[in-house]
């Protein structure tokens, strides 16, 4: 069977109007503006407002990423929508997507992988797209953090913020596009990056809320030492399955997580920070959204042209980890 070449078509990303510096964090718990850039390379992250919700981020984003691919809303086929944090727990964020865009067509499902499902979802797409059952696929990667965040935690509400980041994915000419997938899953690492309440094992219940199951829970040290090493390995199965060589990556786009872990990565792929598309220090962790967020932003500063080779690369609670190869 010949698979038909995929590639990324148009871009684009949506963040909230609301900025939360640091300086503003030291006024809600024990922590300064110092500490938290030495440690993280953070200075500030955006914050939804009250009653936008991760749909809200998603259609934003999907309008400018659909007007750079230059297709409508009912020419897509499928809609993926990476996300931990769904609008409610059903129907899926995807189909409340495909009502605001009004893609009547197209198939829609949320994807769970925490910080790796924009690749995740890029490989689904793919594959569907490659095998001829569909045309044109909306993948977006969003999270609102904030509504999940435990403000009252500094060693977690230091780290993340909220937005979204869309593509369109499609044919494109053999020499471009999704060169190869690396995905995986430790689910033994499970426990150490989790919401506990509000599902089958603990639902919403006075006890829950009053146990404060309903935020994000991280064992810091423990998921740092996780991503130093899963980041840099799942980078080398990509260039590999890709027949790529180190020195053949022309920008390099990591989950924005923590700069440390950004600057291990490199290390290990042996790039220097010009080949790095960086916004952390701008948004922080916005989980899914991370890696499309920094996608369009190379792509609307230039950073980018066509056939450069790119490597986006993630790590997230599952414990999961997700890179791609592509040609730009």
């Amino acid at each position: 069977m010949n698979l038909i070449p995929v590639g990324v078509l148009g871009t684009g990303k949506y963040v909230p109007e609301r900025i939360l510096t640091n300086q503003e964090l030291e006024t809600m718990v024990e922590t300064n503006d110092e500490w938290i850039v030495t440690r993280t390379g953070i200075r500030e992250r955006r914050i939804a407002a009250e009653g936008q919700a991760t749909s809200d981020l998603c259609y934003e984003a999907s309008l400018v990423a659909m007007s750079n691919a230059g297709i409508t809303a009912d020419q897509l086929d499928l809609i993926i929508v990476a996300t931990i944090t769904p609008d409610m727990s059903f129907p899926s964020t995807a189909c409340i997507l495909q009502e605001k865009l009004g893609a009547k067509k197209a198939a829609a499902f949320d994807l769970s992988a925490a910080c790796s499902g924009f690749v995740y979802g890029l490989a689904n797409a793919s594959n569907f797209i490659a095998t001829g059952t569909y045309k044109y696929a909306l993948v977006i990667g969003a999270d609102c953090l904030s509504k999940i965040t435990d403000y009252t935690d500094r060693n977690t509400c230091i780290l993340f913020g909220d937005g979204a980041g869309a593509v369109v994915i499609g044919e494109v000419p053999e020499e471009r596009g999704f060169k190869s997938f690396e995905l995986g899953a430790d689910g033994t690492g499970g426990p150490l990056l989790k919401i506990e309440g509000g599902g089958s094992r603990n639902p919403a219940s006075q006890n829950s809320i009053d146990q404060r199951l309903h935020y994000i829970y991280m064992a810091g040290a423990e998921v740092f030492k996780f991503a130093v090493r899963i980041m840099g390995n799942a980078a080398d199965e990509a260039l590999r399955k890709a027949g790529w060589e180190k020195t053949d990556i022309d920008l390099l786009v990591p989950h924005q997580a923590n700069m440390r872990i950004i600057q291990s990565s490199l290390n290990r792929l042996e790039l220097s920070a010009d080949k790095c598309m960086i916004n952390l220090d701008k948004y922080g962790n916005m989980s899914a959204a991370s890696i499309p967020v920094a996608l369009a932003e190379a792509a609307e500063q230039g950073r980018v042209s066509e056939g450069d080779r790119l490597v986006l690369v993630g790590f997230g609670g599952g414990l999961t980890w997700g890179a791609t190869a592509l040609v730009w």
